[in-house]
């Protein structure tokens, strides 16, 4: 792929839109279609799109294994975190309602915080399995 000049200029022109797009499901999700899984595997085929253009070599330099397996049990540890602080605060388990004065906005960063862990979790696994299958045969 090294004489691939006009795939690689496409695929560096596109993802930083990929990223974008990923975030904007992310936080729209809870107004809309979409969320962090959604996300997570938008991020996760960014990530897939720059390994099987530039190498696999190249997607472990710019996102480790090392950072992609330490973000599977952070994004489960922030999901479960925010039940355990529900309780914490005297609601429920995964209660967002006892995180603000007003329940709405408790609500709204409940389910944002809660996405975001499994945005993390989704992206690291999905990353992770690629890696693995993607270096198997060497």
């Amino acid at each position: 792929m090294k004489l691939d000049l006009i795939l690689r200029v496409t695929v560096k022109l596109l993802l930083p839109f990929m990223l974008v797009f990923a975030l904007y499901v992310q936080f729209h999700g809870d107004f809309g279609p979409g969320g962090g899984f959604q996300a997570g595997v938008i991020a996760a085929a960014m990530i897939i799109l720059y390994a099987l253009v530039f190498g696999l070599e190249a997607a472990k330099r710019v996102v480790p294994l090392a950072l992609v397996q330490f973000m599977v049990p952070l994004g489960v540890f922030l999901y479960a975190g925010v039940g355990v602080a529900a309780m914490v605060l005297g609601g429920h388990y995964l209660n967002y309602s006892v995180f603000a004065s007003e329940p709405a906005h408790g609500q709204h960063l409940g389910i944002l915080l809660v996405e975001l862990g499994v945005f993390i979790t989704v992206s690291g696994t999905m990353t992770a399995i690629f890696y693995m299958f993607a270096g198997r045969g060497r």
